[in-house]
C-alpha cells in the first residue's frame, strides 16, 4: 500500500480508504472480514457518514484492539431520528449524534470531524458563521477531533472550504464524470443520463478547485469516484465506454490534492478488487486511452494529469510539470512555495529538447513541447 500526506492534516493516509456506507447492509460477522481485510492490506483511514446505529455498533466491535492503526472520518451534523437518518444543524441532535458516533466506534476521539454534507454556498456561510461550526471548534480545542474537515459534492462550496482557512480538508466527489460538469447545488445533475459534450472537458470550477487545494494544501479525500458503479456500464456511462474499478481509482489519485479514494466494500473480494490497484501495470490503470477513445469525451487538448506521454528522454516528470504549471497560471505571481517546488523536480521544463515523441503518445492531443516552453518562461 503507497500513502499520502493529507494536506495540513500531516496524517499519512493510505490512498485507498474504506468508504463504509455499504457496510450497513451486512451483518456484523460480515463487516468485520471487510475491516480485518482492508487492515490486512494496510488500509488506514475510514469514512463512517452514517447515523444508523448498528453499522456504527458493528464498525467498532470490529476497530476494538486496533483503533491506533484507523484514522477515522467521523460526520457531524449526521442524525438518526424516528428511525431514519436526518442531515441537521440543530446542535442538541447535533451533539446527540456525535457522543453516539464515539460511543459506538469505542472511542474517544475521531481523527477527521467532518462538517456533514453542505452543497450549497448560502448554507456553507451560514455553518460557518453560526453556533455549529462553534461547536466544530470546541471539539478541536477539547481533542474530541483532532482535525476540521467538511464533506461537499459542490466545487464552488469546496472552493469556500479551501480558502476559510480552518478547514484542513474535505471529501469531496471525483470521476470522470462529475468532473466535465460544473458547480451545482442538485446533487441530481451529476447522474444524468446524458451530459453536454460541449462542455469541453473538466469543468473550469473543478479544475481550479483542485488547483487551490494543492496551492493551500488543503487535502481531498474521495468519494463516489465509481459514480455509484454507473462508469462500469457502457450502457450506463456517459462516455459510452466502460471503465475498470483501478482506472476510477488511478483517474482519482491523479488530481491535484487527492490523497485518498474512499471505495465501498460489500465483501473481502471487492477489497481485494479495490487494492490491485497497488500492484496494477500501466495498462490497467489507463483511463486516458479508453476516454480518448470514447464516442462521447470532452477532453480533447487538456492536459489530465494521467501520466501517459511519460518516458520523456529527458527526464522530465511531465504531469507534475503541467500540474504546475496550470497551478502557476492561477496567480498574478508566482509564490516562492510552487517555485521552490518546481525547481526540486529532477528535471524541468528547460530540460526539453522538442523532440514531442510525448506528443504521440498523449490521448488528448496536447501539445505538450508548447506547454514546456510556456512554463520555461512561468518560472524564470
Amino acid at each position: 500500500m503507497n500513502y499520502r500526506i493529507l494536506g495540513k492534516t500531516g496524517l499519512r493516509v493510505s490512498e485507498i480508504g474504506l468508504g463504509g456506507e455499504w457496510l450497513e447492509r451486512h451483518s456484523e460477522a460480515e463487516v468485520k472480514q471487510v475491516v480485518d481485510r482492508c487492515r490486512e492490506c494496510g488500509i488506514n483511514i475510514l469514512d463512517c457518514w452514517m447515523s444508523e446505529p448498528n453499522v456504527r455498533t458493528n464498525i467498532g466491535k470490529a476497530l476494538a484492539g486496533h483503533r491506533e492503526k484507523w484514522y477515522i472520518q467521523g460526520h457531524i451534523g449526521s442524525t438518526w431520528q424516528n428511525g431514519q437518518y436526518v442531515r441537521t444543524r440543530e446542535l442538541p441532535a447535533v451533539k446527540a449524534a456525535f457522543e453516539d458516533l464515539l460511543t459506538r466506534l469505542q472511542t474517544d476521539y475521531i481523527d477527521l470531524g467532518m462538517i456533514h454534507f453542505v452543497d450549497e454556498p448560502a448554507e456553507f456561510h451560514k455553518v460557518m458563521e453560526g453556533d455549529f461550526f462553534r461547536y466544530v471548534k470546541q471539539l478541536k480545542a477539547e481533542g474530541r477531533i483532532r482535525h476540521i474537515g467538511l464533506s461537499t459534492h459542490n466545487p464552488a462550496v469546496g472552493k469556500l472550504a479551501a480558502e476559510h482557512g480552518e478547514i484542513e480538508m474535505f471529501l469531496f466527489s471525483v470521476n470522470p464524470a462529475f468532473d466535465m460538469l460544473p458547480a451545482t447545488e442538485n446533487l441530481d445533475d451529476y447522474f444524468a443520463d446524458t451530459y453536454d459534450e460541449a462542455l469541453g472537458g473538466i469543468a473550469p470550477e473543478r479544475a481550479e478547485l483542485y488547483r487551490l487545494c494543492e496551492q493551500n494544501q488543503v487535502g481531498i479525500t474521495v468519494m463516489k469516484g465509481y459514480a455509484g458503479g454507473r462508469l462500469f456500464s457502457a450502457e450506463r456511462s456517459p462516455f459510452g465506454v466502460a471503465m475498470t474499478p483501478v482506472q476510477c481509482i488511478h483517474y482519482a489519485l491523479t488530481r491535484p490534492a487527492v490523497a485518498s479514494i474512499m471505495v465501498g466494500y460489500d465483501t473481502t473480494e471487492h477489497v481485494d478488487a479495490a487494492v490491485a490497484y497497488e500492484t496494477a501495470s500501466p495498462e490497467e490503470k489507463d483511463y486516458a486511452s479508453i476516454l480518448a477513445k470514447a464516442p462521447r469525451h470532452g477532453y480533447y487538448g487538456q492536459c489530465t494529469y494521467c501520466g501517459h506521454c511519460a518516458p520523456c528522454p529527458a527526464g522530465i516528470d511531465i504531469a507534475m510539470v503541467n500540474k504546475l504549471h496550470d497551478l502557476a497560471a492561477m496567480q498574478e505571481k508566482v509564490p516562492d512555495t510552487l517555485k521552490a517546488h518546481y525547481r526540486q523536480l529532477s528535471a524541468n521544463a528547460d530540460a526539453c529538447i522538442g523532440c514531442r515523441s510525448c506528443e504521440s503518445r498523449c490521448p488528448f492531443g496536447v501539445k505538450i513541447a508548447d506547454r514546456m516552453a510556456e512554463t520555461k518562461a512561468v518560472f524564470q
